[in-house]
This record gives C-alpha cells, structure tokens and sequence, in this order.
C-alpha cells in the first residue's frame, strides 16, 4: 500500500513540475552589448562628439504561440521588455541615457537553426545630463533640454540557435532619443551601431505552436477620426509650455486581416506660434490664421490584437508662419478599447504618435480615435 501511495505521490508532483515548466516555454532573457557612434544630424549638434558609444541592454522575452488569432496572422512575433543604459562617451556633456521600453521582433528570414529579424521599441529615457542655465550652468549640451525623454530603438539580427535554450546574435540598431520640444533646445541624440548578444530560455525557447483555421477578417472601409493634444516650449529654454491642438480626419481600409491602411488630412493649431507672433507685433490681426497647419497624409497601421503600431506620412498643404519642412512623419502606436465588427462605432482608441521633420522630433501626440 505505502508503494502504492509513493508512486501516486511521484506522478503528482512529476506532472505538477512538467506543467510549471510548460508555463514558463518561450520565456526567456536577452542581454546585449552595442557600441556605436553619435549621428550628427544639425549644425546646432555639439561639436565634441565622443568616439565611441556603449550600451548594455536587458530584455525581457516572450515568445508568442498562437493563443491569440493575429499570433498566427504574424508568424508568431517574439514579444519583450527592455531595458538599456546608454553612456555616450562625454560623461560631462551628454552623461549617460536609461531607458525602457516594449518591444516586438518580427522573424524575416528562417532557415534551419539561423534565422534573420526586425525589431522595434518604443518608449522612456532618463537622460542624466541635459542644457541648463540654472542651478548649474551647462549650457554645451544643445542636443537635449529634459531628464525624461522619448526612447525609440530599431534592430536586426542575424541569430544562431545552439538548442531550446541557447541563441547567439549578432546585429546592427538604431537609437533616437528626444523630448519632441516639449522643452528646448531638442535637437535629440542619434545613435546607430552593431552588438552582439546571447538569450536564454530556461525550460524552451520554442513552445509548441497552436495552429488553426483563423477566419480572415473583412477587407471593410472605415471612417476615422483622431483628437490630440501635444505641448511645446516656447523657443527660450526654461520658458512657458504652449498646447497644440490636432484634428485628424481620414478614412481607412483593412487589407490581409492584420494591417490598415489610410489616407485623409491633419490640422493642427499651435498656440506658441501665435504667442510669437503676438509677442513680436508680426502680422497684426492674422496671428491666428498663421498659427495652423495642414497636411494631406497616407499612413499603415500593423494590428496586433489591440495594439496597432502607425507609421504616416504627411504633406504640408498649408504651414504656418515659419515654415518647416513640406513633409513629415509620425510613428507611434494606438491600444483599442473597443474592436468589433458590427455597430455604429466599430474602433475606439487611445493613441500616441511621435511627429518628426527628417531626424528632429516636432512633437508627442497623446489623444483619442474612433471608426465608424
């Protein structure tokens, strides 16, 4: 009897193991080591730029398997969390950049135990030394004017995998940092480079796939509509903040069942033009009319469940007084609080976009979107 009893014992708590493990398949750590060079990409950059730039980076890894439909749709994307601090070699200029971020790679090219993929992060740098006139004076460092700033990497990988819980890489990355102007002076800090890096998955790096007949979703139209908010400094650094107010209008069309794309217009209206202008007496009584920007604008949206990662493109049709650029970018990502397929209101989202001209930030968008 007691054998009897041993012997259950054993198969509980074998079974109870071999279940903590599966939770733990495709669960693993990634660290990296990157050296790179700083992009002078202004003639108002610092002009002592280091020789080299280091960073080590620590991500968090969760390999998809298919519980969710745009799992499959994807190819199964590798789902993480970073960390990375960044020292830009003039400790006394730039200081150093800690930064965090989600991030998803998606595979490219796979064959046999070598395979090739594209990954991107969004999210916050803390920046240790930033342009200040007071309490100290350090005013050399014209390429960033806050402590908290955005934190946006690109990379691919070449990657060798050694078994279920070994892979080795090798790649090139992609690094910008900025505040969008929300304080000046904001010329951000561009970083490309090449790393080398070893993950491990601590029970599997390849957790058994679920497949299915995932039903393809209609190609449908869609009418859309975006409200944003953004804040800008005034030209001086340590000056007054000035909101921009945004409008976006366009319709949209839902291809493959897991991307968007749109066409449609962009206003803005920005108050520290207007105060510019008021404040230096120019064009009196048409501040407001000089104040506004709009642009027609073409963009792709990649669904991922109830994320969306928007890439647009826009042409100025209208800009204000100082003119810019006749084109822009925005890049950033939109979390559906509702997605349906029937309705009156189909989509309803929150949504923040980084707006750049080439390689300088414009501004952080923070708003709301809809589809009907």
């Amino acid at each position: 009897m007691k054998k009897q009893l041993y012997l259950l014992l054993a198969m509980l708590i074998f079974n109870t193991l071999t279940y903590a493990q599966s939770k733990w398949d495709g669960m693993g750590l990634e660290a990296n080591f990157s050296v790179g060079k700083i992009f002078r990409h202004s003639k108002k950059f610092p002009t002592q730029l280091p020789d080299v730039v280091t960073s080590y980076e620590l991500n968090a890894l969760f390999q998809t398997y298919g519980k969710q439909d745009w799992h499959q749709r994807r190819r199964y994307p590798l789902v993480g969390f970073g960390m990375t601090v960044t020292n830009y070699g003039v400790d006394s200029i730039f200081g150093k950049c800690i930064s965090i971020y989600p991030n998803l790679q998606l595979p490219l090219v796979h064959y046999k135990n070598f395979e090739w993929t594209l990954r991107a992060g969004f999210g916050l740098g803390f920046v240790t030394k930033r342009y200040e006139r007071t309490p100290s004076f350090d005013t050399i460092n014209t390429a960033i004017g806050s402590r908290m700033n955005n934190y946006s990497i690109f990379a691919t990988d070449i990657r060798y995998r050694i078994n279920n819980h070994w892979d080795v890489q090798i790649g090139a990355n992609f690094s910008h940092v900025s505040n969008a102007a929300l304080r000046t002076p904001n010329l951000g800090i561009n970083v490309y480079g090449a790393h080398a890096g070893v993950r491990y998955f601590p029970t599997n790096s390849q957790p058994e796939k679920i497949k299915r007949d995932v039903q393809p979703l209609k190609n449908r139209w869609l009418v859309q509509a975006r409200l944003g908010f953004a804040a800008k400094e005034a030209a001086a650094p340590d000056g007054p903040v000035y909101p921009t107010y945004l409008v976006t209008l366009y319709a949209s069309k839902r291809y493959w069942s897991k991307n968007k794309v749109y066409a449609g217009l962009d206003y803005s209206y920005h108050t520290n033009m207007y105060t510019f202008l008021r404040n230096n007496e120019i064009l009196p009584g048409e501040e407001k009319a000089n104040s506004w920007k709009s642009a027609v604008i073409v963009g792709n949206e990649f669904l991922l469940g109830h994320v969306g990662i928007v890439l647009q493109l826009g042409f100025y049709v209208k800009n204000y007084y100082l003119p810019e650029d006749f084109f822009y970018q925005k890049l950033g990502g939109s979390f559906y609080l509702i997605q349906r397929e029937e309705g009156f209101l189909k989509e309803l989202c929150a949504n923040i976009f980084l707006k750049t001209h080439k390689n300088e930030a414009e501004l952080v968008e923070v708003g709301i979107g809809a589809g009907f």
